[in-house]
């Protein structure tokens, strides 16, 4: 059963991408909103401010990206900005495009998601656009909105205004502006997804999932485990998920998904404790401890799970081998 490990996977991709200090928030602005697709399954959003400051985060960060989101980061730098300065917040927004072509898609379960990058900050627009005509970089004009090459990365991006940038592959940015310009429709008209961002995004990171999301995200936590009746029996009443990570006192992970149903939530509940209850018993002693520091319970209509531990248990965490093996 892959329940640790895929809570594990979760847990570092969001620490790699987070501050070890940080008391800001990763908010969205509203032009932010605005190039985000209605499709959207996944919300990633990241105080890219704390990131810089943490050197145990920027470290694990290296070793942990992802290869799309290195890729972005490279093409980022390149474009002229000073990632370090320019950057105050980051987001990643995984949705279903109209056309299954878009570059930068991922899987998930049987359905491919395109991958479009938001950031937000006070960028030197001017310096950034002479930097690309002294490279002869030339404009993409979609009605008007300019799309510029990252240089030979095959991404490009788009000034929404002087505090927001859309970026990524050519058709998914594209995707992003039809969006923004009422052409399909947005985030803004998505009411599940806006509603549970409201309780997250006063967080320095933070992720919403829709139902689909959220069914694969929980189905490959619970690994085996997903495949009992009772899981199947609760599948369909999943609606949406939220998590977000904080590290002013230890490391802490909240996460939430919300079934609309209290005896569905109750249901969930065991079927996750059972699975722990099997991995404590049979799994080794790293991943007995990290079980350990892990509760889950309902609230009403809501699964809550919940990792709480110090700063120096989860650096021992970080190095088993079961953390090494993901790292490799």
């Amino acid at each position: 059963m892959n329940f640790l490990k895929s809570y594990v996977i979760a847990s570092i991709a969001m620490l790699m991408l987070a501050g070890a200090a940080s008391v800001q928030a990763a908010q969205l602005s509203t032009d932010a909103r605005t190039v985000i697709p209605h499709e959207v399954q996944q919300l990633l959003a990241i105080d890219y401010r704390a990131m810089q400051n943490s050197p145990a985060a920027m470290n694990l960060r290296e070793r942990m990206m992802p290869p799309e989101l290195k890729q972005f980061d490279e093409a980022l730098r390149k474009s002229g900005l000073n990632d370090s300065h320019d950057v105050d917040q980051l987001a990643f927004a995984l949705f279903r495009p109209q056309s299954t072509s878009a570059r930068g898609s991922s899987q998930a379960g049987d359905e491919p998601l395109a991958s479009v990058g938001i950031a937000q900050g006070q960028f030197p627009v001017e310096e950034i656009l002479a930097g690309f005509r002294k490279q002869k970089l030339k404009a993409t004009v979609v009605r008007t909105n300019k799309i510029y090459p990252m240089g030979k990365t095959g991404m490009v991006l788009s000034f929404v205004d002087a505090s927001t940038m859309v970026f990524g592959y050519s058709d998914v940015v594209k995707a992003a502006l039809d969006a923004r310009d009422g052409v399909t429709p947005s985030l803004l008209t998505n009411t599940p997804m806006m509603d549970a961002m409201k309780s997250m995004d006063t967080q320095p990171l933070w992720s919403v999932l829709d139902q689909k999301g959220t069914e694969f995200m929980v189905h490959q936590l619970l690994g085996n485990a997903g495949s009992v009746t009772d899981f199947e029996s609760v599948r369909k009443h999943l609606q949406s998920c939220r998590y977000g990570m904080d590290f002013q006192h230890g490391v802490r992970l909240s996460l939430s998904i919300e079934t609309g149903d209290n005896f569905i939530a109750t249901t969930l509940s065991s079927i996750f404790n059972a699975a722990i209850a099997v991995r404590k018993m049979t799994g080794p002693e790293v991943e007995k401890q990290a079980l350990a520091a892990t509760t889950v319970h309902s609230n009403l209509s809501n699964l809550e799970i919940q990792f709480v531990s110090s700063e120096d248990e989860f650096a021992s965490l970080l190095k088993s081998s079961l953390f090494q093996s993901v790292l490799a």
